[in-house]
């Protein structure tokens, strides 16, 4: 059964649409790339995903839960909005840390603020303090970091800061974790850096939709690609068939493009 569907999407910013008629479907423990070139509306649409846009038309479901409906009046009060967003787990380009906390105070600020809305927070802060904190050490340490966890964003490496962000969109325990081209700021030694915390999610099944420009990491971690055109999905389909044997003429010249690089 899907964990994730998108039926619809539609988004314009004034005059310009982004995103033309986006649909597509994601098993629970299955990776799924989103490739194309830039203005594609990727990006676009992992924010529609996350609640950072709204889409103009269509439906975004997880676990069979309607978390967006275009046709229906529904709150867009920020609560709300908040709740919807922890389904799903972001990590973005430039990795997005807060620079006056530690790598540790970053993992564990947005669990700390979604404690303190608990009933019995009051009377059990310091437990609770003291297990959001054993859990992020436990993050940070799986991302390579326990000899990094009190330093600050500007005290790392890009990709470590990188990894930070992974462990932070973990710490909420999303449904879906999703990657904004998470590579594209880095250079190559760090980008083999990154890409291997992926490939090691993916082989423990984490739900992830990565959208990327790294065509063998997408074909080798990826159960799904989508390549995107215009605003449109052109070609979806298994990542190895998309990116060796793509049907669309369009996809075709996209990677044809891509290899000469």
């Amino acid at each position: 059964m899907a964990i994730l569907e998108v039926q619809n999407i539609n988004k314009s910013f004034g005059n310009t649409r982004v995103l033309e008629d986006i649909s597509f479907s994601l098993e629970e423990g299955n990776a799924l790339a989103i490739i194309g070139s830039s203005g594609s509306g990727k990006t676009t649409l992992l924010r529609c995903l996350n609640f950072l846009e709204t889409p103009d038309k269509g439906k975004i479901i997880v676990k069979n839960n309607v978390l967006f409906d275009a046709d229906s009046a529904s709150s867009t009060s920020e609560n709300e909005i908040r709740r919807k967003r922890l389904h799903f787990g972001m990590v973005f380009q430039n990795f997005n840390l807060f620079p006056q906390y530690t790598a540790l105070g970053n993992v564990m600020l947005a669990c700390e603020l979604l404690a303190k809305e608990r009933s019995d927070y009051k009377t059990n802060r310091k437990k609770i303090h003291n297990e959001i904190e054993e859990k992020a050490k436990l993050l940070l340490d799986q991302m390579g970091l326990s000899d990094r966890m009190y330093n600050y964003p500007h005290q790392l490496s890009g990709g470590q800061q990188q990894r930070v962000a992974i462990a932070r969109a973990l710490a909420m325990e999303p449904d879906i974790l999703c990657f904004d081209e998470p590579t594209s700021a880095l250079d190559p030694e760090l980008t083999g850096e990154v890409l291997k915390v992926i490939r090691s999610l993916a082989e423990k099944h984490t739900t992830m939709v990565i959208v990327t420009h790294e065509m063998s990491f997408a074909r080798d971690v990826a159960d799904q690609i989508i390549f995107m055109d215009g605003g449109y999905i052109v070609e979806q389909g298994n990542a190895f068939d998309v990116i060796n044997n793509p049907k669309e003429e369009r996809t075709k010249q996209f990677l044809a493009r891509y290899s000469e690089k």
